[in-house]
């Protein structure tokens, strides 16, 4: 359940300890955070992509059952949705487009709350996994969406 908070959280730190030690490119907590935010759309990103055989992530299949019924063609909103997580990641990174992913991926994460509220409704389980609860899922979809517009939103960071 705390896996998605993990990916982020873990690497938000370790970046910012790199930062401490001189690392110029994680001298923030804004910068930091969005390579933090990068790395964990590099996994929930490629998870669209993979195969029910690969047990460490969720599978396509798992994350198709997530769609809700009203939203037309679940397996290319799967993918579609796997290639802006990618494209937002590598745009995190990159300070000329920091902004703009920010921007864009706050509004992609605000698109899939239906996703979660119905997977949470639906009790769809997630790589073998009891339903996560509504309860976390939301708050946790907030956080996502509070990182990536504060993480973006600062001009001091250096790269």
């Amino acid at each position: 359940m705390f896996e998605g908070l993990l990916l982020l959280f873990v690497p938000w730190l370790a970046f910012r300890t790199a930062g401490a030690l001189g690392v110029t490119r994680f001298a923030s907590w804004r910068s930091s955070a969005a390579h933090a935010l990068a790395v964990m759309l590099i996994f929930t990103g490629a998870a669209h992509f993979a195969p029910d055989s690969l047990t460490v992530m969720p599978s396509h299949d798992d994350l198709t059952a997530m769609v809700p019924p009203f939203v037309p063609a679940p397996d290319l909103t799967i993918y579609a949705t796997g290639v802006l997580e990618l494209l937002g990641a590598a745009g995190l990174v990159l300070r000329p487009t920091r902004r703009l992913a920010g921007r864009c991926l706050a509004l992609l994460f605000v698109c899939l709350i239906p996703g979660n509220i119905y997977a949470a409704v639906a009790d769809i389980p997630l790589n073998g996994d009891p339903a996560t609860p509504l309860w976390f899922r939301i708050p946790e979809q907030a956080i996502y969406i509070t990182v990536a517009l504060w993480a973006t939103s600062g001009g001091d960071d250096p790269v």
